[in-house]
């Protein structure tokens, strides 16, 4: 297998000389000789977009920074999905189509110059979205290690349609206010292990998605495990949807720590975009400083057709191969300090709850110096403070040794929903010295 070194194929590393020739060589080299190492020495590289080939490695040295143009002209138009339906879009940084066995190492950083692309959006002059950092399209055995990715234009990792991905010991660190610079997104893909990695971004965290109802392959995205990370900042920690019409199932998510993430573990979808999210367990997470840290919103009310009359309809309507459903949804062994608006908020559909969700050994408590919000995004949602779970639309849900401390008002308000238990759950210092639960429209849902 080769082993071929940039410089030797005419890269210059003062941050001025565009590279993108010098790193297309090496990859050319590598697969002429079957595959190898593209090795990027100490030292700034300015290249346009990457096409990474089977069986390369890209490795950064320590020191090492791959610094990507701002020049809309180096940026070629490719086909990809772009908010969960296909579309031309620029190219990303790194980029693979239809290959295997491909790798980001090393200790290097990927920086992307994001604010050139930030200000075109936010001015909205951009032709096509904005290019993603990372963004591998049907493509197998992925692995990105070590890397620190920085200033990303959009997504910073979008993994499109791959099987057997592996991202570990990444760091990514967008600025808190940039926009949709999510960390990690994976989409439509299947076997997917996040590890180890630390991630501070512009929106969420990490993003789990699966197209929406205009996207014409329904793939799921499944059997994903999410473990030891520390993520900070962003719009949510770990979010599934809201595209998800492929469905979203088999997650794990473990030994987590989320700091100021606005949201927490956040499920999001709407009527007509159809598919399932199901078997989603969560143990061993900590959340601080978050405005909710449980959220199953089936009236997701941002994008195409999200405010339509009936898709925001609080009444029943007919179930269909297009309506979403959330089920069997498992938290056990959290604690959630300095939370500011709510304890948690699920919000089914009326005519398909969320169902067979399950609490165990969950503390919360609110911040003293609480800020309202709003827990979920759906019309006609207030800013609360300070409030307990509220369950609307729910089913076979199991609250077992769950622990509200400082909720202003009750625990547990339940609306519209069936057999929910209560299993020494506690409220604490409560500032309304309010009941522990109160009913509205509610069957069969008690203490045991």
């Amino acid at each position: 297998m080769a082993f071929i070194n940039i410089v030797d194929c005419g890269a210059c590393p003062d941050g001025k000389t565009l590279n993108t020739k010098a790193i297309e060589l090496a990859i050319d080299k590598c697969v002429q000789s079957g595959g190898g190492t593209v090795f990027v020495p100490a030292g700034i590289y300015l290249t346009g977009p990457v096409f990474l080939k089977s069986n390369i490695e890209l490795n950064l040295e320590a020191g090492a920074t791959l610094l990507f143009s701002n020049d809309l002209n180096d940026y070629p138009v490719v086909e990809s999905r772009w908010e969960g339906v296909k579309r031309e879009c620029y190219a990303s940084l790194i980029n693979a189509y239809g290959e295997e066995n491909i790798s980001i190492t090393g200790r290097g950083t990927l920086d992307g110059q994001g604010a050139f692309w930030w200000k075109i959006f936010r001015a909205k002059e951009n032709k096509y979205p904005r290019p993603k950092m990372i963004a591998p399209y049907e493509c197998k055995n992925v692995l990105i290690s070590g890397v620190t990715l920085t200033n990303s234009p959009s997504w910073t990792i979008n993994t499109i349609l791959c099987d057997n991905i592996t991202i570990d010991n990444v760091t990514i660190k967008n600025p808190y206010d940039s926009p949709n610079t999510d960390g990690i997104d994976p989409e439509s893909c299947s076997n997917i292990h996040i590890s180890n990695c630390h991630i501070d971004v512009g929106d969420d965290c990490i993003a789990i998605k699966a197209g929406t109802e205009d996207t014409k392959e329904r793939i799921p995205c499944k059997n994903i495990v999410i473990e030891n990370c520390t993520m900070v900042h962003g719009h949510g920690g770990v979010v599934l949807g809201s595209e998800m019409s492929g469905g979203i199932v088999n997650v794990a998510i473990n030994n987590c720590v989320f700091e100021n993430t606005d949201r927490g573990i956040r499920l999001k979808s709407r009527r007509y975009r159809g598919g399932v999210v199901e078997d989603i367990r969560v143990n061993n997470v900590i959340m601080e400083n978050v405005l909710c840290p449980f959220i199953a919103n089936l009236f997701y009310m941002w994008g195409p057709r999200g405010q339509d009359p009936d898709v925001c309809d609080k009444s029943p309507a007919p179930v269909t191969d297009a309506t979403p459903a959330f089920r069997r949804l498992h938290f056990a062994n959290m604690t959630c300090k300095r939370v500011n608006a709510s304890a948690g908020y699920f919000y089914g559909l009326p005519e398909m709850f969320v169902e067979d969700c399950s609490f165990e050994n969950i503390y919360i408590s609110m911040a003293e110096d609480a800020v309202a919000g709003i827990p979920a995004m759906l019309v006609g949602a207030e800013e609360v403070k300070q409030k307990g779970f509220f369950m609307c639309n729910t089913k076979d849900i199991k609250f077992n040794n769950v622990t509200v401390v400082g909720a202003d008002g009750p625990c547990f308000e339940i609306e519209n929903s069936e057999d929910l238990t209560f299993t020494n759950c506690k409220s604490k210092e409560n500032k309304a010295n309010a009941p522990l639960i109160e009913q509205k429209n509610c069957k069969n849902c008690r203490e045991v």
